[in-house]
């Protein structure tokens, strides 16, 4: 494991040791590092245009493609679900109007969740942005008012624009006191399993292999291809260079069935990498397994448990609160195109898409 306390130089380095697409297979980008605060964050740049990349560098994607491919996993009713896709879609232009795929995006772990520390002079780091990238609009995901409300005020008072993103989920304050009876028994299948647990130092060659299989098993082909496709080769630099901790399941034979990563920064926990075996029986409870790793882990070291979006019911029976989750956008430096499409992008996101959000929880 790397011994370096600069986690962002690491993870930069690593993105400048390999192609993009050797790491994560659906995506470009260039990854930098920015002082903020006292601590070093990943900055990452992109210049937009007709060829889309990831959504975690791409809202276009993230706000049309991404959310029209939600809409089938969570919307039964083929009339609605036309009707909700015909929404977004009419939104593609203003969406593509607002150029934020041209964009520098600070605190970007290429994560579909990136926990941002807190901020003390948003109005400093938005004009050190401004005199680099005076092109671009500026981007900071994956903030929400659980656990970032002083920070999404500081940059509110910076004349940032907070545009909703998605429906997350949020255990926080976990103790073993406070378990819920879900939790509990999360536990006692964990105990009970005849599966071998993996320790984060236990981890093999063949096994990142196995570990990149298992993600997109779940990740890409039972939800969706426009989820990062993080490679073995990128689970194995990450976990390596110390940034992931691993934990997973084996069967009798010592093949992996069950993997999570999970990603701590600024106190909190997130799991961007979880997979399983899909075609084995649902009764073993894989899913709940390594949910439940991920959980011990957040209890034991006293981390907020940032549970992503998605699996709402499931969720919410493990103690953790919704949140919308908002990203962060600076855009008025740029044409007045651009400015004007951002508005209207935050009234219909706002007024619109958080009801979506919250009566779906997507």
């Amino acid at each position: 494991m790397s011994a370096s306390t600069n986690r962002a130089q690491d993870f930069a380095a690593l993105f400048n040791a390999f192609p993009v697409n050797a790491l994560i297979a659906n995506l470009q980008t260039t990854v930098q590092s920015i002082d903020v605060d006292g601590a070093t964050l990943p900055l990452t740049l992109n210049d937009g245009g007709a060829d889309k990349t990831c959504y975690i560098c791409c809202p276009s994607t993230a706000y049309i493609d991404y959310a029209i491919d939600e809409s089938r996993h969570f919307v039964s009713q083929p009339m609605l679900r036309r009707l909700i896709e015909a929404l977004i879609n009419a939104c593609g232009p203003v969406v593509q109007a607002a150029g934020l795929d041209r964009q520098v995006q600070v605190n970007n772990w290429l994560l579909s969740t990136n926990p941002m520390p807190a901020i003390s002079d948003a109005a400093d780091l938005r004009d050190r942005l401004l005199a680099t990238y005076p092109d671009r609009a500026i981007i900071i995901r994956s903030l929400n008012d659980i656990a970032d409300p002083a920070t999404i005020n500081q940059f509110h008072q910076s004349g940032f624009r907070m545009l909703p993103a998605r429906m997350v989920y949020i255990a926080a304050s976990l103790d073993d006191r406070s378990l819920s009876n879900n939790m509990k028994h999360d536990r006692r299948l964990l105990r009970n399993t005849p599966l071998q647990i993996v320790s984060n130092d236990a981890f093999s060659d063949a096994d990142y292999v196995i570990a990149e299989r298992l993600y997109a098993q779940l990740y890409l082909e039972k939800y969706t291809p426009l989820n990062p496709q993080y490679t073995a080769t990128y689970i194995r630099e990450m976990h390596k260079r110390g940034l992931f901790t691993l934990m997973g399941l084996r069967d009798e034979t010592g093949k992996l069935v069950g993997v999570t990563g999970l990603f701590e920064n600024a106190g909190t926990l997130t799991q961007p990498i979880v997979g399983y075996d899909t075609d084995r029986p649902q009764s073993e409870g894989l899913y709940r397994m390594v949910m439940g790793l991920a959980q011990n882990h957040a209890i034991e070291n006293g981390l907020f448990f940032h549970m992503s979006a998605g699996a709402a019911s499931f969720k919410r029976l493990r103690r953790a609160k919704p949140a919308v989750e908002y990203t962060a956008v600076y855009v008025d430096h740029l044409p007045r195109k651009q400015r004007l499409a951002l508005r209207v992008m935050e009234q219909v996101l706002t007024r619109i898409g958080v009801p979506l959000l919250k009566r779906f929880s997507l």
